[in-house]
């Protein structure tokens, strides 16, 4: 054992082994560090708007009428705490910050109503509203122990391997309506309780789901997502999916119907575009089709050539 442990230790096998546990994964800080008083009360408002966005600024919300009625949290799993579930660990630490996408430097105001626009097919809440100080209010929160410009492990989504093909929506099919479907419907619709303002699973397509400016419309932010995390009860510790199995279901599910958003002003720079990003113009000479299904691995080789 003690040989093995010496030739392990030469090879920088026991490095790799720490860097997967667990400990070394980014934990939000414990409610007991929540201030008392009114930042505290802040705070507490900005984490129940990001678990309950539908029962506050959802189409019956309660404050003001702004979402499709999905809670932030559906992206954002466990209030945005879920270790690769899409977290917001990194959020303060590195906002503000120069985005590809708008081709400016952006806030954490200008993050969030982004994801109002986008993932929730809605419109912003104003910038100097209640909800709005309170929900960065929460983020700037759970950030705390972040050194500014720091990334913990743990932040964001899984970034798959690229499959040597295309991703393909027919085989994605098999895998929602086997491992999908009974939480997210037949048609996508998602769950509600009835009478209730929010779902209890979010719809996957149709008018209410997220729209084709959102991140996980591309295919590697979607695939990403449900490998850690779906179906319910997967983590990165106990995954449920295959990697193809993953690419696949996000090939089918992003092939469905959708709101759409005007994205004529985002990427200023064509050439910066992520490769599966989903729509045109680009300023390679590789199709629509194959931006947003894949093969993706040729659209990076070719971009290293340049």
């Amino acid at each position: 054992m003690k040989n093995w442990f010496i030739t392990c230790t030469k090879l920088g096998f026991i490095g790799s082994l720490l860097s997967l546990s667990p400990l070394d994964y980014w934990q939000p800080p414990n409610d007991s560090r929540i201030p008392a008083g009114a930042e505290g009360q802040q705070i507490r408002y900005g984490r129940e708007l990001i678990a309950h966005t539908a029962k506050y600024l959802g189409p019956k919300g309660s404050v003001k009428h702004l979402s499709n009625g999905m809670n932030c949290q559906n992206c954002h799993l466990e209030a945005g705490t879920k270790v690769l579930g899409n977290n917001y660990s990194a959020v303060f630490s590195t906002y503000p910050k120069f985005r590809e996408r708008s081709g400016s430097v952006e806030t954490i105001v200008k993050r969030v109503s982004d994801c109002f626009e986008r993932s929730l097919s809605g419109k912003a809440p104003d910038s100097s509203s209640r909800e709005m100080k309170a929900i960065v209010a929460y983020i700037q929160w759970l950030g705390t122990d972040v050194p500014k410009g720091k990334r913990p492990d743990g932040v964001g989504l899984a970034k798959l391997p690229y499959l040597d093909r295309a991703a393909d929506s027919t085989k994605g099919r098999m895998v929602y309506v086997a491992k999908c479907q009974v939480c997210h419907g037949k048609n996508g619709e998602g769950t509600k309780v009835a009478g209730a303002s929010e779902y209890v699973y979010p719809p996957m397509w149709g008018p209410h789901s997220y729209n084709d400016g959102a991140g996980l419309y591309r295919l590697s932010g979607f695939a990403g997502y449900v490998k850690n995390n779906m179906p319910f009860g997967a983590s990165y510790a106990s995954p449920q999916l295959t990697d193809e199995e993953a690419w696949d279901v996000a090939a089918f599910v992003n092939a469905m119907p959708r709101p759409h958003k005007d994205q004529s002003k985002d990427w200023p720079i064509l050439a910066s575009k992520p490769v599966d990003f989903p729509l045109g113009p680009y300023a390679d000479g590789f199709s629509e089709r194959q931006h947003k299904f894949g093969p993706f691995q040729p659209i990076a080789d070719a971009r290293k050539v340049k």
